[in-house]
């Protein structure tokens, strides 16, 4: 039996019940039949892998492209704003330009650039330009809707709607979803303190390009090399100056004014305001009275305060000595005119004296002592006679006599007959109370090593007599109410009739008054000037400047000297204290 088993084995066969006998050959077909069915299947399998590999790559690079096209949309703009056509023009739309930072000399942020949209439509691609129209200043009221409708239907391929949306208003158009619709890339100026430095900051266009003040001036540095400029401004100090000065033209109903406050050791402008002012964002939507800057553009006549330059004339050029005086018994007439003094002192007047009763006869004659020709020329040399210098557009130029007769050498003496801008007179101060050395006004910040070393005007001893006597025009004269407790403040008021026309109008006083502190190392200039200040009973009804302008420069100093660096001296306070008692005391008729 097992015999028989091995044999059939031998043979391929194995009998059991009910098995069928398969020959060799029928094995070997079906074995073949099971490899061949086995690769196909494996066949298929591969060919289907393939074919998951390819879609899934074309989705990949499907996927791929749709996010680089979404990056280029927004944020690379794909390049589209530069061929976009100007609306009627066929001109290219100017693709968005980076604008440098202004800054204040501590680095304070005056004038940026915030990324904002453009609303621009493709009128070609506008399904119903009335139905567009219609939804659309639903959510951009602002915009007319003839004016949209008008647009809309134009036809053109690129036309703007609305500049510089907010992101709120931006997401409220996309929402619509109109057909034509788009936005473009843009930046917008914004200025972080409003009008607080308008004048000096200016503005820029639609277009971004600078229009006005110091945004025009370095148009070409901001915009096209896209760089900072750093000011001498101190916004500290511009706020304190700005507070002031219009609480006293609210106080006085002045109709206008304006502040400098100069650093005298360098000819840097710490602040810088004229009032009425304006938002450098709504530049086009200002008054045309807003926009004047009366402290770099305006001219005008300084009244007194032109007597320091006097003074300094007869010091340098006349050969004069403070013991020396003139006659103002009686008033001078010459050439038609009669000059009389505002408060006459109806005698002989030392030098001091003349200043500090400000005598409109004793600087006439002290003048004429001197001759037109030599304060013609002492007067161009502190740059009252040549356009302002100035790192700002709108720089006025001296009105000035031609010719230069006498009567003019008399009048421009106490402040007429010249017309002068209000930095102008702080250009010419400060060469006479730090020292005698003029430097160029600037409104850029100038680290220690790049200070101008100076021009020498006035000798070092006229310039310490100047000092002496400004502090003199405040203890005793028409500067008192300029005096702050503790600062030792040196100055001079100035009044002047308004020039109309040919003539003078009556009661439309221009007061001024300029400062220097502490007056014994002066440090500061400031200036401050009313324009038709109103008399109050306070003032006794005076409108002058010992009542306006004097007590506005003090409270300027009293604001700025902390931020300054500048402490009170309690010295100088006990000095206040006494001639304070003393006034008091002649004022009651008491004697020492």
């Amino acid at each position: 039996m097992l015999d028989l088993l091995h044999s059939r084995r031998q043979r391929g066969a194995f009998l059991y019940p009910g098995a069928e006998i398969r020959a060799p050959d029928d094995a070997r077909r079906g074995r073949a039949e099971r490899v061949s069915m086995e690769g196909q299947i494996k066949a298929a399998v591969e060919v289907g892998r393939f074919r998951l590999a390819i879609t899934a790559g074309v989705f990949a690079l499907a996927f791929c492209v749709i996010a680089v096209r979404l990056v280029d949309l927004m944020a690379l703009n794909g390049g589209e704003a530069a061929a976009r056509m100007a609306a009627g023009g066929g001109a290219p739309v100017e693709a968005v330009v980076q604008r440098g930072d202004i800054l204040d000399r501590n680095g304070e942020i005056l004038a940026t650039n915030l990324p904002t949209v453009n609303l621009y439509a493709d009128a070609t691609k506008v399904l119903d330009p009335d139905e567009t129209a219609a939804r659309l200043v639903k959510v951009l009221p602002d915009i007319p809707f003839e004016t949209a409708r008008r647009k809309l239907a134009s036809g053109l391929t690129f036309t703007y709607l609305r500049r510089n949306l907010t992101p709120l208003e931006m997401d409220q158009v996309n929402r619509l979803g109109l057909p034509g619709l788009d936005f473009e890339p843009a930046e917008r100026r914004v200025y972080p303190h409003g009008r607080l430095a308008a004048h000096v900051l200016g503005a820029t266009d639609v277009d971004n390009r600078g229009i006005a003040g110091i945004e025009r001036a370095f148009d070409a540095r901001l915009g096209e090399d896209n760089r900072s400029v750093r000011l001498s401004l101190d916004i500290r100090v511009q706020h304190a100056v700005h507070d002031v000065l219009s609480q006293a033209v609210d106080r006085f109903r002045a109709i206008a004014g304006a502040a400098v406050v100069a650093d005298v050791r360098t000819g840097e402008i710490l602040a810088l305001v004229s009032l009425p002012d304006y938002d450098p964002a709504g530049y086009g939507q200002a008054a045309k009275d807003a926009r004047f800057n009366r402290a770099t553009l305006g001219v005008f006549e300084m009244g007194s305060t032109f007597k320091l330059l006097n003074t300094a004339l007869g010091l340098e050029e006349g050969g004069l000595r403070l013991s020396d005086g003139f006659d103002a018994s009686e008033p001078l007439r010459m050439a038609g005119y009669t000059i009389r003094d505002y408060h006459p002192e109806n005698r002989w007047l030392s030098i001091p004296e003349i200043l500090v009763h400000s005598s409109n006869i004793g600087s006439a004659r002290l003048a004429l002592s001197v001759g037109g020709p030599a304060q013609k020329a002492f007067l161009d040399r502190l740059g009252l006679l040549s356009p302002l210098s100035i790192e700002l557009p709108e720089a006025g130029e001296p009105l000035v006599p031609d010719p230069w007769r006498p009567i003019n050498t008399v009048t421009i003496s106490y402040g007429h007959g010249i017309a002068v801008t209000p930095l102008h007179l702080v250009n010419a101060v400060t060469p006479l109370v730090n020292g005698g050395l003029s430097r160029p006004a600037t409104l850029l910040h100038r680290p220690p090593e790049a200070v101008d070393p100076g021009r020498r005007v006035v000798s070092e001893r006229t310039s310490a007599a100047m000092r002496d006597l400004m502090r003199r025009v405040v203890t005793d004269g028409t500067g008192r109410n300029a005096d702050v407790p503790g600062y030792r403040i040196g100055g001079k008021t100035g009044t002047a009739e308004k020039v109309v026309g040919r003539g003078y109008r009556e009661k439309a006083l221009m007061p001024s008054f300029i400062a220097a502190f502490p007056i014994d190392a002066p440090q500061y200039v400031v200036l401050a000037t009313l324009d038709e200040p109103q008399g109050l009973p306070e003032t006794h009804n005076f409108a002058t400047a010992g009542w306006n302008a004097a007590p506005t420069v003090g409270a300027i100093i009293a604001r700025i000297a902390p931020l300054l660096g500048v402490m009170p001296s309690l010295e100088a306070m006990a000095n206040q204290e006494d001639i304070r008692l003393v006034a008091a005391r002649r004022a009651a008729g008491a004697t020492e």
